[in-house]
Formats: structure tokens, C-alpha cells, sequence
């Protein structure tokens, strides 16, 4: 694996808001795999930065894949919009989901991507009797709701955890990651199993330069993950700091 095999996927809700498409066409120019767009209801989580407008516009003004995470109450209603504007992948949380198994149906048979996202405390068994259903599970790092927060220390076991579940069954389900994906900690996402890192204020959108050079960061630590190998649960507590 080299680093480009890790996918970057910028959290639209961390860019500059009020300049939004020369902001994406900076993140296109600099190589970024997909955009990440996060919508929220103000119920099931206490927030609600972006709406279907947005993503809609958007849309026709970049050759980008869509992906987005939905953190809300009536995942099916969220579902039915998003399939008339055309992204490529929905994510529904496993805690907000009545008929999870109706609901992923739902996201599939419009030929799009079905992804379930799992808060920090839930496990990772939850999944087994929806994997023939998914193309991807999220592992939020962060209680799920705002951007800048700091991670949950034993999401990165757990991200090695969905990994090693991952390996039981014969089929290719990517590791998506969300939450505090920073330079510090994306070598031992990386290395924990990560394929796909949701990207936002403490890496692509970095204060302390432009989005080329943040990328370029990013896919410097990606490659720091990569040299350190697939890590099992039990190596974290032996990781030396990487800053």
C-alpha cells in the first residue's frame, strides 16, 4: 500500500463557508478523493451546520463523489432527498436507526453506497447481521455533533477492533474514520486500519496553511501510518508519541 491508497475526504462543514466553491475547487486541485458532508437534524445531535440547499448547488460544481454522513432522527426521509440530488454514498448512524436493515435497503436499491456509522461506545458486533448490506462502516472518534473536538482515547483500539471483525467474514468493507483526524493521530489511525479519514479543522482545513499543503501533510502521516504496519489492539499502548 502506498499513501494515495488511503482516501482523503474533506468535512465540508470545517470549509470556508462563505467562499464554498473556490474552496472545493482548491481541495479538487489538490488531489482530495471525495467530499464529506455531515447533516444533522438538531435532534439526534445538538447541531445543524449544513442542509439539503447546499449540497444540492454544489452538486453540478465538482466532478467529486459525494458522501454523507447523516446524523438524524427519520434517516429514511434524509435518504429519499439525497437520492433526487445525486451523491454516492449515505452513512446512517446505527443508534438512530428503528429498521436498520429496511433503511440500508433503501440507500442500496437507489444505486448508491451504504455506509453505518458507529458512536464511541458502540460496539462493533452490532454489524453482524447487516454486513452483506454495507460498503462501509464510520467510526466516529468524537461523540458525534461538532467539529474540534478532542478523540476518544479508545476509539483507536476499537478502529483496530472493527478491523479485526472486518477479516471474519469474506467480504471487502472499507474502515472510515471521523474525529480529530489531526497529523498527530492519523499514523495511528492509519495503522490501526483506516482506509478513508474524514478530514477537518485539525488537518485539511489547519489554520497554519493552504489546503495543497495540508493535503501533502496529511498524506506524509498517512504514510508514517503505513510504515508502522497493521497494528493490532494490544500495540497501542506501545506506540511512542508522534508529533
Amino acid at each position: 500500500m502506498d499513501c494515495n491508497s488511503i482516501q482523503i475526504a474533506p468535512s465540508i462543514m470545517c470549509a470556508d463557508l462563505c467562499h464554498l466553491e473556490e474552496d472545493i475547487h482548491r481541495l479538487e486541485a489538490a488531489g482530495v478523493d471525495m467530499l464529506h458532508f455531515d447533516l444533522m437534524d438538531a435532534h439526534f445531535v445538538p447541531n445543524m451546520p449544513l442542509g439539503f440547499a447546499l449540497i444540492e448547488q454544489l452538486r453540478p460544481r465538482t466532478v467529486l463523489p459525494f458522501d454523507v454522513h447523516l446524523m438524524v432522527e427519520d434517516n429514511d426521509f434524509f435518504i429519499r432527498r439525497l437520492t433526487q440530488i445525486g451523491v454516492q454514498r449515505i452513512s446512517v448512524h446505527f443508534e438512530s436507526s428503528t429498521h436498520l436493515d429496511r433503511t440500508l435497503a433503501l440507500i442500496r436499491e437507489n444505486d448508491i453506497k451504504a455506509g453505518v456509522a458507529l458512536n464511541p461506545s458502540t460496539p462493533v458486533s452490532v454489524l453482524c447481521h447487516v454486513l452483506e448490506q454495507i460498503d462501509c462502516v464510520l467510526i466516529m472518534t468524537v461523540n458525534p455533533g461538532f467539529a474540534g473536538q478532542k478523540i476518544v482515547p479508545s476509539t483507536l483500539r476499537k478502529i483496530a477492533d472493527c478491523r479485526a471483525f472486518l477479516r471474519q467474514w469474506p467480504l471487502d468493507i472499507p474502515i472510515q474514520v471521523d474525529g480529530n483526524v489531526s497529523f498527530k493521530n492519523i499514523p495511528k489511525m492509519v495503522a490501526a486500519g483506516a482506509d478513508i479519514l474524514v478530514a477537518g479543522t485539525s488537518s485539511v482545513f489547519h489554520k497554519g496553511g493552504t489546503r495543497s499543503e495540508n493535503i501533502q501533510r496529511a498524506r506524509h502521516a498517512i504514510s508514517r501510518g503505513l510504515e508502522m504496519g497493521r497494528l493490532n489492539t494490544t500495540d497501542f499502548e506501545k506506540l511512542p508519541c508522534l508529533n
